[in-house]
Formats: C-alpha cells, structure tokens, sequence
C-alpha cells in the first residue's frame, strides 16, 4: 500500500484570514518570533499496491480539478512508502 500526501496551499499573493487570526492568536497568546502563518488542507490519499504512472496522472488531475481551485490555490503531490 502506498500513501499519496496532497497538500492544498493559497497561492502567495492570495490574502490569508485564517492565517492571520492564527498570527493574531500567537501574539495575543505572547508567542514571538513567528513572521507568517498560512492555513492549508491535507488530503491523504491510501492506495492499494504502488502507485503506477497512469494513477499519478490521475491524481495529478484530481488534486487540480476537485482538490484545489488552481486560481487560488496551488499544491504540491508527493508518494509516501
């Protein structure tokens, strides 16, 4: 079984609420040091045996189309053992 990990993240230039009423939470709380936060979703994705190259390509398409909105967001794919 392998472990497909897709990591959903606003594109930089998007503006963050979520992240900065974390940012705002760390200061009220007197954490320091802390320069940025930016909230993302986490999709893991199980598969049964490895991973071949036509189900990458499709994953590739899913993670574009229904995981993320590629106006806003960008993402990153990766196979874990």
């Amino acid at each position: 079984m392998a472990r497909v990990v897709v990591d959903v993240m606003l594109k930089p230039e998007i503006l963050d609420p979520q992240g900065r009423a974390v940012m705002g939470a760390f200061t009220r709380l007197g954490v320091t040091g802390v320069s940025d936060i930016r909230q993302g979703k986490r999709f893991e994705i199980t598969i049964d045996g490895d991973v071949s190259d036509g189900q990458l390509a499709d994953l590739h398409r899913m993670a574009e189309e229904l995981l993320s909105n590629p106006v806003i967001e960008s993402y990153t794919l990766r196979v874990e053992p």
